[in-house]
């Protein structure tokens, strides 16, 4: 799978293509604004991918000091919200 052809799957479907990781499928919850879905996902994912994941959850709801927590349990420097869309980008190109 391409990152384009990963965001075509938002365009064009109402789940997520099959056999993607649950760190990707959270990412694909987050970007068609299912926030609790992307969230409930990321939560049982106890790597510093699904801490990064997490932190960008939080930073969407707004939650800046909570992302900060998780984006420190990844390793990853906090994003403020006009970062929110890049780093949505970001974290997906890297598991792709």
């Amino acid at each position: 799978m391409t990152f384009e052809s990963f965001v075509e799957s938002l365009e064009s479907g109402s789940a997520p293509p099959e056999g993607i990781s649950p760190e990707l499928e959270s990412l694909w919850y987050t970007k068609a604004d299912e926030w609790d879905k992307a969230h409930d996902i990321a939560q049982d994912i106890p790597t510093k991918t699904g801490s990064w994941i997490h932190g960008l959850l939080h930073a969407i709801e707004g939650d800046f000091g909570n992302s900060a927590y998780w984006y420190n349990r990844a390793s990853e420097k906090p994003i403020s919200a006009s970062e929110i869309d890049a780093e949505w980008e970001r974290i997906v190109r890297a598991l792709i």
